[in-house]
């Protein structure tokens, strides 16, 4: 957690301190013999209250507007939930089984379960809740673009899957609704109330999971446009919100405020042109990756809020290797060496990058500052993002920084498998298929070493070069809220544990 204040609030607080203590000494005494009685200023109560955008949906798969879907874990539960290591938990789910061939996932509901409108949850409304999240308009149909099909009975969901997939639950923190409308019933804490403009959740006291020292209500503070969300927060209107402080066109919010960041699959990477040009040897690219300093890029371009990473997957994750991290680690003098036996190249290596995110930019120039350190000439090329998208489709480039929010379980096949749609290094690779394969397919025991195998790989052919992983940001007004740990997917975590202060 971190804190900003803004200057202008410490002066004058300065100022206004000092005349109260100060006073003048040329003031005339009052004409009153008596003197006044002042009454003391009692500050009001605030509650808590969130941004809602009531002209837009709040359905937990199909809305659009971030500040809404930071609203639906409050509405809605999922089958799981993810902890802060990416590690899935039961929610819904009472237990599971799955096939020999892996293609088979039958999940056993909890009993007991209502949505707010008194429905009980059933194995066909869960079914259609992730039917509604598999198809065209949802924010989730490209996380499970692998299942075939998913059918309820009344108290188990079956999904058949086109290829193995031993995580299969990490990816099922879908949240699960009852419907398709744009305000559905859910089975969460609480329930969208509404008396005449005004909005609030309301503390369901039928939840299956009990009360346990919940606000009985959350304000909502409706919002229209971008610039209110701001002038809400700013004020003291709005208690918490969701800001990506680093991303592309990202709000500015001023005054006295608390940043408390949480773990997210949010990747950046630099990816080689292994097809054609410097880049195309191993040799090289593991050269490379070892001269960027990852740790001076999460604290000066992504101000703390991000966390290195030279391996693709999350350090706090269970199937992070420290030993393979250490090996793959920042070590610019392996760079010094390699430039030393192997020619420079003459025209100076085009790296590119998005221009409309100054934290990319900036972690861009470091990048190349850094492998030019080491006798690497590189230059950057600031690009807009269509422009960026052509020079990528195209191949004009030696590498580029490239940003993708991975699934929880990592998996890389979109950036690295042959024909992946984001494999924008052209790597060609029929072992690297193999061990994503591998990878996806493992579970249980078997995971770690699948995944190990995967990430030693990577590391001797380096097709991309880890960076770092984002952090998600919520902020706070200073020292109204505390006890917050969110997570990826839930920014409420916890909340029974949470203090607000007037």
């Amino acid at each position: 957690m971190k804190r900003f204040s803004l200057t202008g609030l410490l002066l004058m607080a300065a100022v206004l301190c000092f005349l109260v203590g100060c006073g003048d000494p040329a003031l005339p005494p009052s004409d009153s013999d008596t003197p006044a009685l002042s009454t003391p200023e009692v500050s009001p109560v605030l509650p808590f209250t969130l941004p809602f955008y009531p002209d837009y949906s709040l359905h937990p798969a199909l809305a659009e507007n971030r500040a809404n879907m930071a609203l639906s874990s409050l509405l809605y539960e999922g089958l799981f939930a993810l902890d802060d290591t990416f590690t899935p938990k039961p929610v819904l789910c009472q237990s599971h089984s799955v096939s020999e061939d892996g293609l088979t996932w039958t999940f056993v509901l909890r009993q007991g379960v209502t949505f707010s409108d008194g429905t009980p949850l059933t194995g066909e409304l869960a079914a259609q809740a992730l039917n509604t999240a598999l198809g065209t308009g949802s924010r989730f149909a490209g996380r499970i673009s692998g299942l075939r099909s998913i059918t309820g009975s009344q108290t188990t969901v079956t999904v058949s899957l086109t290829s193995p997939n031993g995580a299969l639950p990490t990816l099922l923190d879908i949240p699960i609704s009852k419907d398709a409308g744009t305000r559905p019933a859910g089975t969460g804490p609480y329930q969208l109330t509404q008396s005449g403009n005004q909005y609030a959740l309301t503390a369901r006291p039928d939840w299956w999971q009990g009360q346990d020292g919940r606000f009985d209500t959350i304000q909502l503070f409706a919002i229209q446009q971008a610039d209110d969300l701001i002038a809400a927060f700013d004020s003291g209107d709005v208690t918490m919100l969701e800001a990506d402080l680093t991303g592309t066109n990202a709000l500015g919010y001023s005054g006295s405020y608390e940043v408390w960041d949480y773990n997210t699959s949010d990747f950046l990477y630099l990816g080689f042109n292994t097809a054609k040009g410097y880049c195309q040897n191993a040799a090289t690219r593991q050269a490379i990756s070892r001269g960027i300093d990852r740790n001076s890029i999460t604290t000066i371009p992504y101000a703390r809020h991000a966390l290195a990473a030279p391996l693709p997957i999350h350090p706090d994750s269970p199937l992070h290797d420290q030993a393979l991290a250490d090996q793959a680690g920042y070590a610019p003098e392996v760079l010094v060496e390699f430039l030393k036996t192997n020619a420079a190249p003459k025209a100076p290596l085009k790296l590119l990058v998005n221009s409309e995110n100054s934290a990319k930019v900036a972690a861009a120039d470091y990048i190349a500052y850094q492998l030019q350190a080491a006798g690497l000439p590189v230059t950057v090329q600031k690009l807009s993002w269509d422009s960026f998208l052509a020079a990528l489709r195209v191949g004009n480039f030696d590498f580029y920084l490239g940003e993708v929010r991975l699934t929880a379980d990592f998996d890389l096949t979109a950036l690295l498998s042959s024909h992946g749609s984001l494999n924008y290094s052209r790597w060609k690779d029929g072992q690297t298929d193999q061990l994503l394969a591998a990878l996806r397919a493992a579970g249980g025991d078997a995971r770690p070493a699948a995944a190990q195998a995967l990430y030693q790989y990577l590391f001797q052919q380096s097709p991309i070069t880890p960076v770092c992983f984002k952090y998600g940001c919520v902020l706070t007004q200073w020292g109204r809220l505390t006890g917050l740990d969110p997570r990826q997917g839930d920014l409420f975590y916890g909340l029974n544990e949470w203090t607000l202060d007037p």
